[in-house]
Parts: C-alpha cells; structure tokens; sequence
C-alpha cells in the first residue's frame, strides 16, 4: 500500500517525533516516523551551530521576498485573503560585500522546537543563531545564471534547504526557496506576522497540497520571470534554464509543477512520497532525479509511488537512495545536530556526509542538465560515495 496519510494535528503528535538530527518536525511521509535520537539536554550548544562553507567560487548573496498571487485565495485560511509566499533569493555575490544574513528568528526557532516539546535540547536563542555563509544585500556578480526553485516539506520552513540553496548559489545558480503560507509550524511574514502550520490540521489529501505548492511554485517563477519581475535583480537570471527541487511534500510538487509548466526543463525529488503522481505520459522527455533513503525508498520498498512514477519518467532519469539515512539526509537538520553530539540509532549517517551527499548529487545534477557540463557523478557508483546506491538509470 502506499504511505500513510496523517489525518489532523493529533495524528501528527502520535505519528512523528522530535530531534536535530533527525525528524525535527512533522511531515507526511512514513519516514518520518523514526525514534527519538538519544542525547543529553542541554542548555546551549558546545560551539556556535554554523553550516559549512559553500565549495563553489562565488560569494553568496540573499534578498527576501514578499509575495502575493491576488488570483487566488489562501486554501488553508480562507479569510486571510490572497495566497502570500515568503521567498529567500539566493544570488552568487560579490565577496566582501553585504552583511551578516540571520538563519531565522527566534521565535520562528522557538515554534520548531515547541513544536514537539523538544525545546530542552537547545535554546531557540542559539538555533536562531545558526551562522549561515549568505550576506544580505550582498552586491551580486555580473552575468545570467541558471534560476533553481526549492520548497521545503510538510511543515518545514524554507530554512532547512539553506545549505543547499547556499551550495548552488557558490557555483553561479540564482536559487528562490519558498515558504508557503501557513504550511510551516512558524514563518514570520512582513508586518510581524508568524504564520503556523493550519495546513497542518486541515490536510486530509496530501496530493491537494501538493497541487496547490504547483500552482505557488509557477506563480514565483512569474514573479521572477514576467515583464514586470518583482525582485530587482530579476536580470541574474537566465528565464531558459529553470530547475526544481524539493524535499518530501517538495519533491512531489516538483513533479506537479513540471508536468504543468513547461519552463522548469530539470527537477528532483528529495525522499518524497508522490501522493499527486506522475501523469502516465511522463515529464516530455525532461530529466528528473529521484533521491531518497535506502530504507523506504528502494525498489519494491514500502513507498510504492517511487516504483510506479519511476516507470512514468520517460527522460534522462536516476534513481538513487542513501544507506544509513533517514527523511531528514537532504536537509539543514543533521548537519546542525551533528554539531550537537546528536545520534539516530535509525539513521546513523554522520550530518557532515548527509550534507555532502545531498550538496553534490543535486548540483551535479544541476550542472548536467541546466549547464550542460559532463557529470560522471551521475554515471554510477563510485568509491568516494559507498553510501549511495544507482537503484535505476
């Protein structure tokens, strides 16, 4: 059978748990149903939290922004009116240049830890003050890049794919990642309003949120791209090279937002169910990464959409899944929990490998088909990476 749907807040407490350095929030997918890892409570962390320095050339740069789709109202919350999406553009910069970006604020970081009553591993104060390598208002490299969108699970804010949106901005990508409204435990919109996870509650069919993430994700890309661009160094970007990427609940819109718009030419799924599928056609022939846990996502493996929109996939496609991992390899979380001493007996992969693993195959995969740049990375296992295994090529 295909993974479980979880049905209202109740159902997410009994179903998830809590940590750094594995599940730290809710998200829709069986994967995320992994114990507690094993730590002492502590205070404050024994070093400042930091995520590692971006391999690629270039400094980076981050603008935040606003963003309002007036032709369509919010599913989740009716009454607050028009869809509203928090957009973190990352650019390649110019070094030097910029000032410190913050990883997020403190009561955003207080609502993830709250959020499962974890907020005795660490003080939200000292997640809040995750140093991250973006320096806001940076000034930008000259040239047009290749634009990347990311959206983040079920429940996560657009903070979790920091590393990687920072990873593909280093090597000369313009990355957009998204927050969509009242789909996190705690996003600060403008005006000092923390928007929480309604949808959360409200989601009985996860391919509804899946369909509505596709139409927020064309929508950005309007924004980004149209006449009247909305960010002010829309000329970065290079409209005929687009890609997405995604994390769980991501993932699947990735997918959706491909099969309906035509400009997004590359896209990756990061260990998400497909609860919207594939259609049977395929993507037109555009290439598509598939990269998950060994555990969940291996052929015949508890998650049957892989198996049957692997099928559908009918351009240059990989299958790939990463042993020793759990739901949260691909994001932010292990590589900061790892700086915290914390295990998952479940996932024992070292945060530092999950960040490596997902900062190189996502941006080889980038690099092959929006730069058109030989990648024998994606070609097949290889002795540096005994961790990932080709399930399909």
């Amino acid at each position: 059978m295909l993974i479980t749907i979880f049905r209202g807040a109740a159902a997410l407490a009994v179903g998830l748990t809590l940590s750094l350095a594995a599940p730290l929030l809710p998200t829709a997918t069986a994967a995320d149903r992994a114990p507690v890892p094993v730590a002492d409570p502590v205070a404050a962390p024994a070093a400042v939290l930091e995520l590692p320095r971006p391999t690629g050339p270039f400094a980076v740069g981050r603008d935040t922004l606003h963003l309002v789709d007036r032709d369509r109202r919010d599913p989740w919350v009716p009454e607050a009116g028009d869809r509203e999406l928090l957009v973190s553009m990352f650019y390649p910069a110019r070094a030097g240049t910029g000032r410190p970006a913050p990883y997020l604020t403190v009561d955003e970081a207080r609502l993830l830890l709250e959020s499962q009553g974890r907020e005795d591993v660490i003080a939200p104060e000292d997640v809040a003050a995750t140093r991250i390598n973006a320096r806001a208002g940076a000034a930008p490299e000259r040239g047009r890049h290749p634009l990347v969108v990311l959206s983040p699970g079920f429940s996560l804010p657009r903070t979790t794919l920091t590393l990687l949106a920072e990873e593909l901005a280093s090597r000369g990508y313009v990355v957009a990642a998204v927050d969509h409204a009242y789909e996190s435990v705690g996003t600060l919109f403008s005006g000092g309003r923390m928007l929480t996870c309604v949808a959360c509650e409200a989601a009985d069919d996860m391919s509804v949120v899946a369909e509505g993430r596709a139409a927020d994700l064309s929508f950005v890309l309007d924004q980004l791209t149209g006449p009247r661009p909305a960010w002010r160094r829309a000329g970065l970007i290079d409209a005929s090279r687009i890609g997405m990427a995604g994390h769980s609940i991501g993932g699947n819109a990735t997918a959706v937002t491909m099969a309906a718009d035509p400009r997004v030419r590359a896209g990756v799924n990061m260990d998400g169910t497909f609860f919207a599928p594939v259609p049977p056609e395929g993507l037109g022939g555009r290439p598509f990464l598939m990269l998950g846990t060994e555990s969940l996502h291996h052929p015949g493996g508890e998650d049957e959409s892989w198996d049957r929109d692997w099928a559908r996939l009918d351009g240059w496609r990989r299958w790939l899944t990463v042993t020793h991992s759990g739901h949260f390899t691909f994001i932010d979380l292990p590589v900061l929990g790892g700086q915290l001493g914390l295990t998952d007996p479940e996932a024992p992969l070292s945060g530092e490998r999950s960040g490596e693993i997902t900062r190189d195959y996502v941006a080889a995969f980038f690099d092959a088909h929006l730069r058109g740049l030989p990648q024998p990375l994606l070609d097949g296992p290889t002795a540096a990476n005994p961790e990932v295994i080709f399930q399909g090529r």
